[in-house]
């Protein structure tokens, strides 16, 4: 009696944890509990295209979906390439310019990653992070 009593436990156990499971291997590193965290350096399309010329748009995308399309000059940095791609951004960048990282869509963590990285290893500050992504852009920005 007792040993059924473990396995009806144990099998109940099981199937709680079959969805979480599910999820992990459909989402992969992108499961609903990876949000990016709140940022307090989100910037919305209007805000950022209000800046004007002081903005150097940073696309976080992979290769080919820069190669379809981007923000008008916008330059390419992303985890894939970091180490080639980082110079040319220093390149361009100065002081008094303000960074707006983008990747996708809203739920990318792409641009939350390649903005943290800038802050942290290249020592930039006035990063920011286009709030909707590229989406967001293609709908309001241009």
């Amino acid at each position: 009696m007792r040993a059924a009593l473990i396995r009806q436990v144990l099998l109940l156990l099981g199937l709680a944890f079959l969805p979480a499971i599910g999820q992990a291997i459909y989402y992969g590193r992108n499961v609903s509990w990876q949000q990016p965290a709140a940022d307090s350096a989100l910037v919305s399309v209007a805000q950022a295209k209000n800046w004007g010329a002081a903005v150097l748009w940073i696309d976080a995308r992979p290769d080919a979906q820069f190669a379809s399309g981007h923000i008008p000059e916008a330059v390419q940095l992303n985890e894939d390439n970091w180490t080639e791609l980082l110079p040319r951004v220093l390149g361009i960048w100065s002081p008094e310019r303000k960074l707006v990282v983008y990747c996708s869509r809203q739920s990318c963590n792409t641009s939350h990653e390649v903005a943290e990285r800038l802050r942290k290893e290249a020592g930039l500050t006035n990063v920011y992070v286009l709030q909707g992504g590229w989406e967001e852009w293609q709908k309001k920005g241009k």
